[in-house]
């Protein structure tokens, strides 16, 4: 990837590559690096090759630049991605990159976010919520079909039974952890589709990954980061998963004060007029998405055994994250009242 990269910064003139190229944690599907030349510092995001591979991913990525700026315009603290000739996307030897201006700040430790932090993130994502643009209006006007989910499970028991020998992990422990969490696994599945089909017909432009490690702080302050993900869609299923990974859900260790003090601010910038957050609970299973996804990777042989290793390692955290979810469902909701 070293040379890959110089070639890159040759072919945009951005100068001498001056230091090594330096990996960056906290992604778990990019690979991020540190750049540094005789005048700049970059952040530099390898776009994972599995995803650019997907028929809808170019189409994605364009809509996401077109809300990015539109975040710009409206002075939405962000680090947006460079553009080179009108593009923000970079193509050399078939793959795919970002540049961003290096910034400063850092992410805050997942184990010691604070109530205020929580609020400071809810009130950015209030204000995304409320941005009005033309695409919101002629999309609200159309009656929205909830996308449901479909992941047959015991499709991905049959693969992992027979995937050993071709994927080099422990498809084994895959099968087994699929075995053991069947049930629980169709029930979350079961209560997401419940909870789609409930939520309001409301558009907004949304960030579903403005979670804690894309967000950094500096001097107190929040600016967001890996804005790919931003689409159009339903602020309330957005709300309600963020303000959850802000209140530590991801790590298992769900506060109720925090989560409080996330939607204060968001509540702060933005209120739709919907308060019956409690009735669309199962929206917090949309986890199951993301195990579906790290299934994927863990069995696939056309990925790098780093890849397919992180897969299954997202897998085993997905599913922990699922089953607590679960045993803290009543305390949640009854954190859900405003």
């Amino acid at each position: 990837m070293k040379e890959t990269i110089e070639k890159l910064f040759n072919k945009l003139g951005l100068g001498i590559i001056t230091s090594p190229i330096a990996p960056v944690s906290g992604g778990f599907m990019h690979r991020m690096y540190k750049v540094c030349t005789e005048t700049h510092t970059y952040a530099v995001k390898h776009l994972n090759p599995e995803i650019m591979k997907r028929a809808s991913a170019m189409d994605n990525y364009k809509k996401a630049e077109k809300l990015e700026a539109i975040l710009e315009e409206n002075e939405i603290p962000i680090v947006p991605a460079r553009s080179f000739d009108g593009k923000k996307m970079q193509e050399i030897d078939g793959e795919f990159f970002y540049i961003f201006e290096w910034h400063k700040g850092s992410i805050t430790d997942w184990n010691n976010i604070t109530p205020e932090q929580c609020w400071k993130a809810g009130n950015i994502q209030g204000r995304i919520h409320a941005i009005k643009t033309e695409n919101i209006s002629s999309m609200a006007q159309k009656s929205l079909v909830p996308e449901l989910s479909s992941i047959d499970w015991n499709k991905y028991l049959v693969q992992a039974a027979s995937a050993e020998t071709a994927v080099g992990i422990s498809a084994n422990e895959l099968e087994m952890l699929l075995k053991k969490n069947l049930s629980l696994l169709n029930y979350a599945q079961s209560e997401l589709n419940k909870a789609r089909k409930s939520l309001p017909d409301i558009i907004t432009i949304i960030d579903e990954d403005m979670d804690p490690k894309n967000v950094m702080w500096e001097n107190g302050e929040p600016v967001v980061i890996d804005l790919e993900c931003l689409d159009y869609g339903n602020p309330v299923s957005s709300v309600i998963q963020l303000s959850l990974q802000w209140a530590g859900i991801t790590l298992c260790d769900f506060d109720d004060v925090k989560q409080k003090a996330f939607f204060q601010g968001y509540l702060t910038a933005y209120n739709n007029g919907f308060k019956d957050y409690k009735s669309v609970f199962g929206l917090v299973y949309t986890w199951i998405e993301w195990l579906e996804f790290n299934i994927q990777r863990a069995l696939s042989a056309s990925m790098d055994k780093t890849e397919q290793e992180l897969g299954l390692t997202e897998v085993r955290n997905t599913i922990n994250r699922i089953k607590y979810i679960h045993k803290m469902e009543d305390k949640i909701k009854s954190n859900l009242r405003f």
